[in-house]
């Protein structure tokens, strides 16, 4: 699909890091690598298997993520354990959740959908009985910078000039529902492709970036998955399931079509950044599927200052694939 290819080597040290966890003589394989600098690779001996992760400074810091899996794993919540790390070379060696994702599960056995989506449900509900961990804040401040991704990148690059004062006056006006007194974890990242299947849990992977805000948020990821369709009809269902079990009111749902906007115009100016800064031309592909969860967002009354900002700035025969878009 034009994508350069990711060097799947092992890194530097692997070898040496390998021995020093007990590990010495065993095989490393490619296993993926993301939109990110890190790499994935699986390391064999025996019937033994761990998850060698390559977070390389100066670009990538794996602190986090050991921060956030310990605290979750503390509450149990399904965060790889720790085997082993060097945060000098960026490499942690991590419990193994094999390759049951959810994503292939769901598509290849519709029959599974509703209850692993419960059960993806069932874990924000108990994560958010929880308060926000030692993180920074989701604050205004971080939402007006995702949201401005959307000017920053995908307007220019299918020709568009915008009002771009404009556009974030209309998201400080809504943003005031997408903030919360009580925040709680949000792992930011929560969706079917992040979601394995461990034995008779959900296994968590890709929190490293997890900040305390409005719970509305890792529910967005999950049911506006830029990855994969999911059904409005699905949605609706999974929404009721949880606030059933938490007693969330329309105050959430107004934080949860803000958010679900603001989550897709940051996905939109970031994937449009993967192609034109990083040269990863796949993720744009993925934008008329996120274009139209943020449509359907865009319908909520409360949304409506910003609903007129595109609707005077940004036509809908111009929002889609901006590859496609820009020829």
């Amino acid at each position: 699909m034009g994508r350069p290819m990711v060097d799947m080597t092992p890194p530097a040290g692997a070898d040496e890091f390998l021995g020093r966890a007990g590990w010495s003589g065993a095989e490393v394989l490619p296993l993926a690598g993301d939109a990110s600098f890190r790499r994935y690779f699986r390391v064999k001996r025996g019937d033994a298997s761990a998850v060698l992760m390559d977070a390389p400074p100066p670009h990538e810091d794996p602190r986090p993520f050991l921060s956030v899996g310990e605290w979750l794993g503390e509450r149990g919540f399904g965060a790889p354990r720790i085997l082993a790390s060097d945060l000098g070379q960026g490499l942690v060696l991590l419990e193994d959740f094999g390759d049951r994702r959810m994503r292939e599960t769901v598509d290849a056995e519709p029959g599974r959908m509703t209850p692993l989506y419960e059960a993806a449900v069932d874990v924000l509900v108990d994560l958010h009985k929880h308060p926000a961990g030692p993180l920074e804040p989701y604050d205004r401040d971080v939402l007006h910078r995702e949201a401005a991704l959307l000017t920053e990148w995908y307007c220019p690059a299918v020709g568009l000039d915008v009002d771009v004062e404009g556009y974030r006056a209309a998201w400080d006006s809504v943003f005031e529902h997408a903030l919360t007194p009580e925040p709680v974890t949000v792992l930011r990242d929560y969706h079917a492709e992040n979601l394995m299947l461990v034995d008779d849990r959900l296994g968590l992977l890709d929190f490293q970036d997890a900040l305390a805000g409005h719970p509305a948020y890792d529910l967005v990821s999950l049911l506006q998955d830029a990855r994969r369709d999911v059904d409005p009809g699905l949605e609706e269902l999974m929404l009721r399931r949880y606030r059933d079990a938490t007693g969330a009111g329309d105050a959430f749902m107004r934080a949860y079509h803000v958010l679900g906007a603001q989550r897709n115009a940051k996905i939109v100016g970031i994937f449009t950044r993967l192609w034109k800064r990083d040269g990863k031309p796949r993720y744009p592909t993925l934008l008329p599927r996120v274009w139209g969860y943020l449509e359907r967002d865009l319908q909520q009354e409360v949304l409506g200052p910003v609903t007129r900002w595109f609707d005077a700035n940004l036509p809908p025969e111009m929002r889609g694939d901006p590859v496609a878009l820009a020829r």
